[in-house]
């Protein structure tokens, strides 16, 4: 593919974070967002008509049939995973599924390999790689300046709002814990070897809403990671996203919650998300979409996405499955 041939995308499975994908997908240059689908028609229809796609599926197996579509984003729940990534990298297709990479080790080893012997390019949307605070922290980290890592300290909390739906799909301390769970193992290289987890479930949905894990790691650091799905209503985050990391020499403090600003009107006090996926005058910026141009950049390239690699991607699935049994059973996990 050369630099002049616009990277043409699919986008299987149009929830929420679908729709985000095909917004951002819509308005970037050098990408065109080629083919919609989802097993709802109305939907498919709602939304191939605001963004302007003819090609329109409802069966996603179509859809990697058609050899006019160079890549995909993959937005279905994390049980859809495996199967329909292992489907699209042999059909030819490169492939960015959204986190969690899949529900099991298992099933992200079966992906791992179906990449390699389709030499087909899989990325995980491990989207807080893309977060220039996040990744001014790594580089901190990496230049030396909080010498060894002791302690990691995360948070990642919702209001019930969306925790209900989130909830009926995947547990908070899964489905949210496996960014922190990735976060640290990016910046701390060392392996995890034990977690202790608890879930509590105050809520009616599937999943239980909150949990807290604990893990050592092979060089004596500790992480603890706390994600809760049932913040007051009335809460002003979008999310309540924060990270400390101390080391022998230094700490840093990363607050992605307070996102800088402030909206005050009839409804009270919000404090909108600026940096992951804003929609700022009918166009979607910030991380996720560097996270699309890089993946894009991969593959018009033919270069391997190194900034997310899939050994870690599966290592933080290990680690918060790990962190569930742990929930479930009442003991430590030894990884």
């Amino acid at each position: 593919m050369s630099e002049a041939d616009p990277v043409r995308w699919g986008v299987i499975g149009l929830g929420y974070f679908g729709e985000v994908h095909a917004h951002t997908l819509s308005t970037m240059p050098n990408i065109q967002l080629a083919a919609l689908c989802t097993r709802r028609a109305e939907r498919l229809g709602e939304l191939a008509d605001r963004y302007n796609v003819k090609k329109r599926y409802t069966d996603y197996r179509e859809l990697l049939a058609d050899p006019s579509i160079d890549a995909i984003s993959l937005t279905t729940n994390v049980d859809d995973h495996r199967d329909i990534t292992i489907e699209a990298l042999r059909s030819g297709k490169h492939v960015l599924v959204e986190k969690p990479m899949a529900p099991a080790v298992a099933d992200c080893d079966r992906m791992i390999e179906a990449s390699e012997q389709s030499g087909r390019l899989l990325m995980v949307g491990h989207i807080c790689r893309f977060d220039p605070r996040v990744a001014m922290a790594k580089q901190a980290i990496e230049d030396g300046r909080l010498g060894d890592i002791l302690s990691m300290n995360a948070r990642r909390n919702l209001s019930r709002i969306i925790g209900a739906e989130a909830g009926e799909k995947v547990s908070a301390l899964f489905g949210h814990g496996v960014h922190d769970a990735d976060i640290m193992l990016w910046f701390n290289r060392a392996k995890p070897v034990s977690i202790y987890a608890q879930e509590s479930h105050p809520s009616s949905a599937k999943y239980p809403d909150c949990g807290w894990a604990m893990t050592r790691f092979e060089n004596g650091a500790v992480g603890v990671i706390e994600e809760v799905w049932y913040l007051p209503e009335t809460t002003r985050f979008d999310i309540d996203a924060r990270m400390e990391v101390i080391g022998t020499e230094g700490a840093l403090y990363i607050n992605c919650g307070e996102a800088g600003l402030e909206i005050h009107d009839a409804n009270g006090l919000s404090m909108p998300d600026t940096v992951y996926w804003p929609c700022v005058f009918g166009q979607r910026v910030g991380a996720l979409e560097s996270e699309l141009r890089y993946f894009a950049d991969c593959v018009r390239e033919g270069q391997s996405p190194d900034r997310c690699p899939l050994e870690q991607s599966r290592a933080a699935v290990e680690l918060m499955t790990a962190a569930t049994e742990s929930s479930q059973t009442g003991n430590v996990v030894y990884l």
